[in-house]
């Protein structure tokens, strides 16, 4: 709901039914306007704090059965009153987030793609409006599963890996036209579509999927989604303007000291995340340092999708030490440069040669500033860049195999990258995606589909193909043993013990699971197809 003033001559009832009549009337603009965190009030935080459910996902996902101002009217109204149970409350005035119903199980006896394939129907949302903080979107879409309820940006790209092994093309094209719509009506895509992501994105991986829909209908796709792709390199540059030698760094853009401009992760909004309100609270309040400092630093790891991971962390092992934002991220930059080059051929298709040279102008000058400065000679790896210090990060990642990928590294560097993967990441069920033991989920011992298929493909593209089957192989082995035990495919894998399934971080490892399905099918295309 937009912010209304009450008239003089409406009495409270009366501005209330009015209230009530605008929700109803213009269901479609409350929905998209309905931020739980903003408009509840005190009501949001006391449920988050209690809290009343134990996962803090649950109540912003919510559906309010009243309008946002009648329900915090209410709340104010009666929670002082003998006998008040918040509980009750909450459930008298919201509708639990729905559970699409369903009778799958598993067949054990089927393959694997089988399984995959009788999936995606399962996580197939379609694009009913609903008055709640989910954003509605024009066409179908797959969500990762358990808790994850919407479509999530980084997540789709896997997901698409394994639609485009299954023919899915029309699907990938919903999901494309739905990021597509995101950037058109928010100037970005989202966290995921629920409004209180709207602060913050996701690694870009939009380019990425334009190009899967390209590989099926022909690179003058490249050309038709063109202006989304400017409009999304633009919400990453926005703050360039104000950069200068006194000031380093704006939004999601940082002038480096030789001043070319690389990116960080960022956030708008320097709060408590709304679906981890309580966690994000006690981090802060753990941390003895100013909340909005480290509201805003969990919200940055939040949007580069490694929530979280030592990579992140000041001591490398404490979350009240976190300090995403003074990083510059090597995984980050590479998708940047991609997206740069990705523009260079869509100004080619469209016959302009000039805006071509300029876009490869910024995505050479993007390459040798990650390599300048994210390339440590001494460990012949790549790692994470703190702007601040003036120095390599510590903690060697997986982020390091993103160079390789997109062919930004020379052959010595790929060497050392795969020397190390070798040495120090590999493991029984495949690419750990650090070598720190922290309980968070992004650290040893998890492994993520992500990670593997851009370790997997990057090793490839600098022939280093046994080391790149290896990886597969065991990835392979580790998902088929976790579904030959459990029928499910999940969202991370203990890689340091054999059919173990992932663990740490905030909330339970998750079943469905969207990436993981669309990694796995994939490789598992690759690897019939070479015998």
């Amino acid at each position: 709901m937009a912010m209304l003033s009450r008239p003089n001559f409406l009495n409270a009832r009366v501005w209330l039914l009015f209230l009530w009549l605008c929700w109803l009337g213009d269901g479609q603009r409350a929905q998209a306007q309905y931020r739980p965190h903003q408009d509840l009030g005190a009501l949001f935080a006391d449920v988050q704090l209690k809290p009343v459910f134990p996962d803090s996902k649950t109540f912003p996902d919510c559906i309010p059965l009243a309008p946002p101002a009648v329900i915090a009217q209410r709340y104010a109204q009666e929670k002082d009153q003998p006998g008040f149970d918040l509980k009750a409350f909450v459930a008298r005035n919201f509708q639990l987030p729905p559970q699409p119903g369903t009778n799958f199980t598993s067949n054990l006896d089927a393959t694997v793609e089988t399984h995959i394939q009788r999936l995606w129907p399962v996580l197939t949302r379609q694009p009913v409006p609903e008055e709640s903080s989910l954003l509605a979107l024009p066409k179908p879409y797959i969500v990762p599963g358990g808790r994850f309820r919407e479509i999530y940006y980084w997540d789709s790209y896997f997901t698409m890996l394994g639609l485009q092994v299954n023919g899915q093309t029309e699907l990938i094209q919903h999901m494309v036209d739905n990021f597509t719509h995101l950037i058109q009506t928010t100037g970005h895509i989202p966290n995921g579509n629920r409004s209180y992501y709207l602060s913050r994105s996701q690694p870009p991986f939009y380019a990425l999927m334009v190009r899967v829909l390209a590989q099926e209908k022909g690179k003058r796709v490249l050309a038709q989604y063109g202006p989304a792709l400017q409009k999304e390199y633009d919400f990453w540059m926005a703050g360039a303007q104000d950069l200068s030698s006194q000031t380093q760094a704006s939004k999601r853009v940082v002038r480096m000291p030789n001043g070319a401009l690389l990116n960080r992760y960022w956030d708008d909004d320097p709060q408590p995340r709304p679906e981890a309100y309580k966690e994000d609270v006690e981090v802060a309040k753990a941390s003895q340092r100013d909340p909005q400092e480290v509201y805003r630093h969990l919200r940055a790891a939040a949007e580069s999708g490694w929530d979280f991971s030592s990579r992140w962390l000041a001591d490398g092992a404490h979350l009240t030490s976190i300090e995403t934002t003074n990083l510059i991220p090597v995984d980050l930059n590479a998708l940047l440069y991609h997206l740069e080059v990705t523009l260079a051929e869509v100004a080619r298709l469209n016959g302009n040669q000039g805006r071509a040279k300029e876009f490869i102008q910024k995505a050479k000058k993007r390459k040798e500033a990650l390599l300048l400065y994210c390339w440590n000679p001494q460990e012949q790896f790549f790692f994470d860049y703190h702007w601040v210090k003036k120095s390599h990060s510590p903690v060697p990642t997986l982020a390091a195999v993103f160079p390789l990928y997109f062919c930004m590294a020379t052959k010595a560097q790929a060497k050392g990258v795969a020397q190390k993967l070798e040495a120090d990441f590999l493991q029984t069920g495949g690419l750990r995606t650090t070598l720190q033991h922290t309980g968070q989920q992004w650290d040893a011992p998890n492994g993520w589909a992500p990670l593997q298929w851009m370790s997997i493909q990057g090793l490839k593209a600098y022939k280093h193909k046994a080391l790149a089957d290896t990886v597969a192989q065991r990835w392979i082995r580790q998902n088929l043993r976790v579904f030959k035990e459990t029928g499910k495919l999940t969202e991370k894998y203990h890689v340091e013990q054999a059919g173990q399934e992932g663990g740490g971080g905030e909330y339970p490892n998750q079943d469905g699971f969207g990436w993981t399905n669309g990694v796995l099918l994939r490789l598992l295309k690759d690897q019939n197809g070479r015998r």
